[in-house]
């Protein structure tokens, strides 16, 4: 077999492709939990589900958040800070999560959703599922992302749902206000434990400061990131970030169910989770790339799949000719270290490999070549029959988001203090 491309995979990709496959990113991370929590309220009901909820997003996001503050040099302490850090964080995808902001001084703000998908996938389920995220998950959760640029900083709401009238607009409204009197909540257990985690330490691709485009975001505050507007060296550093980012929300999800149950159960929902968002993540990279249907586009979406990326964190490569594509998995690096999603696929356990390749082509089979306490090595291959979609796919597919359309929004305004 010839070699795909393998080590610096984003860096493989034209800028326009870059451009285009970043929102992406930022909405699989958001299906994750769609992908999970439909398994955690069979095992643990809608209180325990909740409850994983919370404590992965705390653990998470304020190390998440602080790296890509670093890497596009917009560190600070102010709302605007906060405000940038969430149009870069898989809790917000752009128009999914549709966050308008106002500034009104370097210690005050609001922002409102104009458009909450999460919203819209569980209003169906009733007025307890939407008050279990709209109150008992965001409290948490959006100080703890808050927290991470300022320890005095909270986050509260103007409204949310459940939404009176039911047709209210815009969804939701918070306040986020920065106060030296306000005492900052204790660092949780979790967090602490996944601040030491090798996904936090990992080195990702230098921003190069070459080519057109900005390099950072250390200018003003935009209504809107227009993604086409950064450099490719940016655009290749923001890939990696979001798909980490969702490596560290999964090893919170992970920390969650295993307070909750036995590692063998725990396990089996983390594979579930998996198995659900890695076959919509590849169907919606693959329609981004414009990929082919073939092994060539197979090897093309592997690449950049947040499952086996950033390739700085999951030590993998990829080979693909016409007949046939070899994926190595390695047992080491932080992904190793970490117990990070490829931990959870050897031989016995190869449901998130073959929804990943599906989502490509419904003919295209994993099959075990070798595995070693060092490497998993699996073909792919192309059957004479589709599969049918697998329960956890369908399970994700529940979400308004695997069908999601990017829209072109234009230029994007600078946003000014009021």
């Amino acid at each position: 077999m010839t070699a795909a491309r393998t080590g610096g995979s984003f860096a493989a990709l034209s800028r326009a492709d870059l451009a285009a496959l970043v929102p992406e990113l930022l909405l699989c991370g958001q299906l994750i939990d769609r992908s999970g929590m439909a398994h955690l309220i069979s095992a643990f009901g809608r209180e325990g589900m909740a409850q994983v909820a919370i404590e992965e997003w705390q653990a998470s996001s304020p190390w998440y958040t602080r790296r890509m503050q670093r890497a596009l040099k917009y560190e600070g302490d102010d709302v605007v800070t906060i405000f940038k850090g969430l149009q870069l964080d898989i809790g917000a995808p752009p128009q999914f999560m549709d966050f308008r902001y106002r500034v009104d001084d370097r210690d005050h703000g609001e922002f409102h959703l104009d458009h909450c998908g999460a919203l819209m996938d569980v209003e169906p389920l009733g007025d307890a599922y939407v008050k279990a995220m709209c109150h008992d998950i965001e409290d948490p959760t959006f100080d703890a992302t808050a927290l991470a640029t300022n320890p005095h900083a909270q986050v509260r709401p103007i409204h949310r749902p459940p939404r009176v009238p039911e047709d209210r607009h815009p969804h939701c409204a918070w306040t986020v206000t920065i106060d030296p009197s306000h005492v900052p909540p204790r660092t949780e257990p979790h967090t602490e434990a996944l601040g030491r985690t090798a996904a936090v330490d990992t080195v990702l691709s230098e921003i190069d400061g070459e080519g057109e485009g900005a390099h950072d975001y250390s200018g003003p505050l935009l209504a809107d990131l227009r993604f086409a507007d950064f450099s490719k060296s940016a655009l290749v550093r923001i890939a990696e970030e979001v798909c980490l980012q969702q490596h560290m929300l999964t090893l919170g999800f992970l920390m969650g169910v295993r307070k909750r149950t036995d590692e063998a159960s725990a396990l089996e929902l983390t594979r579930k989770q998996l198995t659900g968002i890695a076959g919509i993540a590849s169907e919606r990279i693959m329609r981004a790339l414009g990929a082919p249907r073939s092994f060539e586009g197979l090897a093309a979406v592997l690449d950049v799949h947040p499952v086996i990326s950033p390739y700085q964190y999951v030590d993998r490569s990829i080979r693909h000719d016409s007949d046939g594509l070899t994926l190595e998995i390695r047992r080491r690096g932080g992904a190793h270290v970490d117990g990070a999603w490829p931990t959870l696929v050897d031989s016995d356990h190869l449901g998130a490999l073959d929804a990943l390749v599906r989502g490509v082509d419904a003919h295209f089979s994993v099959r075990v070549e070798s595995e070693t306490p060092d490497a998993l090595v699996v073909g792919v291959v192309r059957e004479d029959t589709p599969a049918k979609e697998c329960g956890e796919v369908a399970v994700t597919r529940f979400s308004s988001g695997t069908d999601f359309v990017f829209a072109d929004r234009g230029i994007p305004l600078p946003l000014t203090v009021i």
